[in-house]
């Protein structure tokens, strides 16, 4: 049962905000008795950090998933972006921007964790591309890993539709793309980006 709630919380929270969705909701969405939350939540907060939690382990599964189908690096960085936009397409605000704004304790608390997954995949990607040839050899790999993750996180934490949030992100995806790339990677990256992530 506290899976179930946490798996349907997740969902609803995604779908419409953190802050608008109360206990209430979803006992009525799972016709269960907020006492039977209750019992396994002490309160909406504790739920609210479980559910970004089960996201994160999500996000972290999926990129391993996508890493381990051996693309090349300019590829993976499409296959995860495509990723992150069917996790979240049914969001219309921002998690991270609601995340911020309504509960920042627990933001904070979650920031550490996720630029850690994010700064690990970005890494292990551009030592992939330079090794295949995509990227310049003689890169500041931790200084471009840094660029990327504030522009990512600088993106999330501050536009609040997710669309608009979706949009900035695959034109980061390029500019740091095209920051890296030998002549071979920007050759790959035209070909990616005449195949627009929807």
């Amino acid at each position: 049962m506290r899976d179930k709630i946490i798996n349907k919380a997740k969902e609803m929270f995604l779908r419409l905000g953190f802050k608008s969705i109360t206990m209430d909701d979803i006992a009525c969405e799972m016709c269960i008795s907020k006492k039977t939350i209750y019992k396994y939540f002490s309160n909406k907060d504790v739920l609210i950090e479980e559910s970004v939690e089960l996201v994160h382990k999500e996000v972290h599964e999926t990129i391993e998933k996508i890493v381990s189908k051996n693309f090349n690096a300019i590829e993976e960085n499409f296959e995860i972006k495509r990723m992150f936009r069917e996790m979240f397409k049914a969001a219309e605000s921002s998690p991270l921007y609601q995340l911020k704004k309504h509960y920042p304790e627990i933001y904070d608390k979650v920031l550490t964790q996720q630029i850690s997954i994010c700064e690990d995949c970005f890494r292990q990607n551009i030592i992939k591309g330079i090794n295949e040839g995509l990227y310049r050899e003689n890169l500041d790999i931790d200084n471009y890993v840094k660029f990327y993750y504030t522009l990512i996180f600088n993106i999330n934490e501050n536009t609040m539709l997710e669309n608009d949030a979706h949009e900035l992100e695959v034109k980061a995806l390029e500019y740091h793309i095209r920051a890296m790339a030998t002549l071979a990677g920007i050759i790959e990256l035209e070909k990616h980006l005449k195949n627009p992530i929807i």
